[in-house]
């Protein structure tokens, strides 16, 4: 019994997942994610370790951009085969590559203008990573699946979706592969979700286990209690609109947008906050609230009355450009709910050039901002950023809320890895800057008796 397991992305940091199985004849690649961070985003560019065309399938645990959002440029080298992903997945999946490709070309025009009015024509053109276009062309190999029910990838190796409540359709994987009358169970976490919190059904227990590649995003942290998002939310929001300020929260589309969306509905029906504007600017997050409303099945019992909250009565769903613009001239404090989540693109950027040298406004981050990013160069307190290539000077109220977090803290993970029935004979850590994945491998080690490895950039291991 012998396989291969190469770490091609989220090894050493947060984004980029890319994993590829080599087993039984079968070379299979589990995620195919943009890499966000400032310093890593050259390797988006870059050729493929493994050979698209040689690929029998990809599979999905989620439709996050750093886990889906380099599948074009896959698809544009060679790749043909099918790409797995649970219903709610690909509906999501289609919406984030198509207007990942949108900002790509807005933010390549944008800057192939400014660097001609500033007179500097670089050696190469400035072109999008990949188009509108070449997005489209995946969207015929996304092959949805239902959660838990096997599929057989051919010659003695079949992949089966395990729900992990991080976001919607969002789910671990689990492997058998069986060679010569021996079977080995191999468990891809994805990004593992938390328990208890609006919106999702918890995470499902896993079951038998021999090998894991699991998450560490917040390896050696501990979340805030989710009893205090609702007060810490209300206190943000009435202390900026006493001030006369705006509340600008960069957030990502998919769960942290409906999640915020649930959070002011109750806030606002219990007149815990002025009843201000909210507007939701965001083409892909108003798109995505829409394919919630299409999957209930896997929402919580105790929320299924999301789909009439998704949209308190004074909130504007943002589409155009224009009409994003047009808030900006706005009088008096609205709440401004844009992405991109960390601040790397998208209409936040705009939003934060108007408000972040305002003293009455509040920038309120909800979420995981990775190394390198905008959001978190301002979250670390730098007086001074750069947004659309111009200084601006950060006199805003920074605030954060950890307790949103759909990732799981130390603690949850804990319980996730609890849920394997068996002793994993390796467990691999993956998807963490190095400080978190080397603290949590640490912890398996001394207080779960467990073999680990955190794999670096390209590493390949025998497994048997």
């Amino acid at each position: 019994m012998k396989f291969e397991l190469g770490f091609y992305g989220a090894a050493g940091n947060v984004t980029g997942s890319r994993y590829c199985l080599n087993a039984n004849g079968k070379q299979i690649l589990i995620d195919c994610g943009l890499y966000q961070e400032h310093q890593l985003k050259d390797r988006n560019w870059e050729h493929f370790n493994v050979n698209p065309s040689k690929l029998d399938a990809v599979i999905l645990t989620h439709a996050h951009l750093d886990h889906c959002g380099l599948l074009p440029r896959l698809v544009k080298d060679g790749f043909s085969g099918p790409i797995y992903c649970t219903s709610a997945t690909a509906d999501i999946v289609k919406i984030v590559l198509l207007d990942c490709a949108h900002i790509n070309e807005e933010d390549a025009e944008y800057k192939r203008q400014r660097h001609e009015r500033e007179g500097r024509q670089g050696r190469f053109p400035v072109k999008p990573l990949y188009t509108t276009e070449e997005a489209k062309n995946v969207l015929p190999l996304l092959t949805p699946w239902d959660m838990k029910r096997p599929i057989s990838l051919g010659d003695g190796l079949q992949v089966e979706f395990i729900e992990v409540a991080h976001i919607l359709g969002a789910s671990s994987l689990r492997f058998t592969i069986t060679q010569n009358d021996e079977t080995r169970k191999l468990v891809f976490s994805g990004d593992i979700g938390r328990w208890d919190m609006p919106i999702l059904r918890d995470p499902s227990p896993i079951g038998e286990a021999d090998y894991v590649v699991m998450e560490s995003t917040y390896g050696n942290r501990l979340h805030g209690p989710q009893s205090d998002i609702e007060k810490e939310l209300a206190d943000v929001i009435n202390d900026t609109a006493n001030r006369g300020g705006n509340i600008i929260i960069p957030s990502f589309a998919i769960e942290r947008t409906q999640e915020l969306l649930f959070f002011l509905t109750k806030l606002l029906h219990a007149n815990k906050i002025p009843h201000l504007r909210i507007f939701i600017d965001s083409p892909m997050a108003v798109r995505v609230t829409e394919v919630f409303k299409r999957h209930p099945y896997l929402f919580d019992k105790s929320t299924l009355s999301i789909t009439r909250s998704l949209q308190p009565g004074n909130t504007t769903l943002v589409r155009s450009a224009a009409e994003s613009k047009a808030i900006n001239h706005i009088h008096g404090s609205v709440i401004v709910i844009a992405g991109s989540g960390m601040c790397t693109g998208g209409r936040i950027k705009h939003h934060l050039v108007h408000n972040i040298e305002n003293e009455q406004a509040t920038i309120l981050f909800v979420g995981y901002q990775a190394n390198g990013t905008l959001g978190r160069v301002i979250l670390e307190g730098e007086r001074t950023v750069r947004i659309l290539g111009n200084m601006y000077d950060v006199n805003a109220h920074i605030s954060r809320i950890s307790g949103f977090s759909a990732h799981a803290d130390k603690n949850e993970l804990d319980r996730w890895l609890k849920t394997i029935t068996t002793t994993p004979k390796q467990v691999f850590i993956t998807h963490g800057e190095p400080e978190a994945s080397q603290s949590f491998a640490e912890h398996l080690r001394k207080d779960f008796n467990l073999k680990v490895a955190v794999p670096v950039y390209k590493q390949v291991f025998t497994l048997d």
